[in-house]
C-alpha cells in the first residue's frame, strides 16, 4: 500500500512516500481503516522530529499520522459496535509507526465512532483531537456555564476554532488572542472580543475571567492565572504543574492529556450534525504532498485545520 514514511528523525527531508509499505493487520480491539482523508497535528511534527521520543520510540520504517476518517475494512477479535462498511472517524496511534498517513490503518475499537452524516472525509479527517480536545476542556474539565467568561488563547487554531464555537453554544462570554489578520475571522466563530497578541498584553485587558483554555503555553500559560477570578480554571493543553500557581491564585488547574474516546467523538460528531460547530479545513494536499503538509502546518500557522486527501 501507499504510505507517507520516516526511516530516520528529521525534518521534511526524511518523510518519504512508498508504495510497497506493509499493510497493517487489526490486533484484538482494533479495527481496519480504509482511510479517505487523515488530519494533520503539530504532534506529527514533533514525532517526525524525534521530539516525542521519551513517549515511544518508533521502529523504522514508520508511518505518521494519528487522526482519521475513511471506512471499516476490517474487524478485529472481540470488536463489537461497528460493521464493514462503515463510515467512521478518530484517532489511530500516531506513535504506533502505522499512522493514518497511509492507505490502511489500524485504530482501537475505543477511539472510533461513525463519522458525522453531514460533512465529507476530508473535514472529518479534521476534527477528532481538536474536537475532542475542545469538548474534553470546556465541559469534562471547565463544566463552563452561560454567562461565565472564557479566554481561549489561539483562537483561530484548529482547537481553538472549535473550543470558541462551542463556548458559544454553552452560552459563555468569550474573548480569544488572535494575530490582526485573523481578527474577522475569530469574530465570525462567535468571538466576543479579540486581544491581538502581537500587540496587546492579554493579562493588562481582562479581568475577573471564569476560565482560560491555554493551547500555547509559556510566559502565556503563567500570565493566565492573573485574570481568573478566585475558583476560575485553566487548562492547557501545554503546560504541566503549575499547583504553586494555582494555590497562589486560589483558581483550578489542569494538565490536559487528550482522549479520544467513542463517547466523545460522538459527542462531537452531533455537535457537528446538529450545525452547532462547523470545522474549518485551511488547506488539503495529497498523500504524496505529505511532507509538504507538515511543512505547511510548522511554518504557516493556518486556521483551522490541514488534511491530507488519501482517496477521492
Amino acid at each position: 500500500m501507499k504510505a507517507a514514511q520516516i526511516h530516520s528523525y528529521g525534518g521534511k527531508e526524511v518523510l518519504q512516500i512508498t508504495s510497497d509499505a506493509a499493510k497493517p493487520q487489526p490486533a484484538e480491539g482494533q479495527i481496519l481503516i480504509e482511510v479517505a482523508a487523515a488530519g494533520v497535528n503539530p504532534f506529527d511534527v514533533k514525532v517526525r522530529e524525534g521530539l516525542a521520543r521519551q513517549m515511544a520510540e518508533l521502529q523504522f520504517p514508520a508511518t505518521l499520522g494519528g487522526d482519521v476518517a475513511g471506512t471499516v475494512a476490517e474487524l478485529g477479535e472481540g470488536v463489537s459496535g461497528f460493521t464493514v462498511g462503515q463510515a467512521v472517524y478518530g484517532q489511530a496511534n500516531a506513535l504506533s509507526g502505522q499512522g493514518s498517513f497511509a492507505e490502511f490503518t489500524t485504530v482501537k475499537a475505543e477511539s472510533l465512532a461513525l463519522k458525522p452524516t453531514s460533512v465529507d472525509f476530508k473535514t472529518a479527517a479534521a476534527l477528532p483531537l481538536v474536537g475532542v480536545s475542545a469538548y474534553q476542556a470546556l465541559v469534562d474539565h471547565m463544566d463552563l456555564q452561560a454567562r461565565q467568561k472564557i479566554l481561549i488563547h489561539g483562537g483561530a487554531g484548529g482547537i481553538g476554532s472549535l473550543a470558541i464555537q462551542l463556548a458559544k453554544h454553552l452560552g459563555a462570554y468569550v474573548a480569544t488572542t488572535a494575530k490582526p489578520e485573523d481578527a474577522d475571522f475569530v469574530k465570525s466563530l462567535g468571538a466576543d472580543e479579540v486581544i491581538d497578541y502581537t500587540s496587546q498584553d492579554f493579562s493588562l485587558v481582562l479581568k475577573d475571567y471564569d476560565a482560560v483554555y491555554d493551547v500555547v503555553g509559556g510566559e502565556t500559560y503563567h500570565k493566565s492565572f492573573l485574570i481568573l477570578k478566585p475558583g476560575g480554571t485553566l487548562v492547557s493543553m501545554v503546560e504541566k504543574g503549575g499547583e504553586e500557581l494555582a494555590k497562589e491564585h486560589n483558581v483550578n488547574v489542569v494538565s490536559q492529556f487528550t482522549r479520544v474516546t467513542t463517547e466523545r467523538l460522538a459527542k462531537v460528531a452531533e455537535l457537528v450534525d446538529n450545525g452547532t460547530i462547523k470545522p474549518s479545513v485551511d488547506k488539503t494536499f495529497s498523500l504524496d504532498e505529505a511532507a509538504e503538509a507538515l511543512e505547511y502546518l510548522k511554518v504557516e500557522h493556518p486556521r483551522g485545520k490541514v488534511v491530507i486527501q488519501v482517496k477521492a
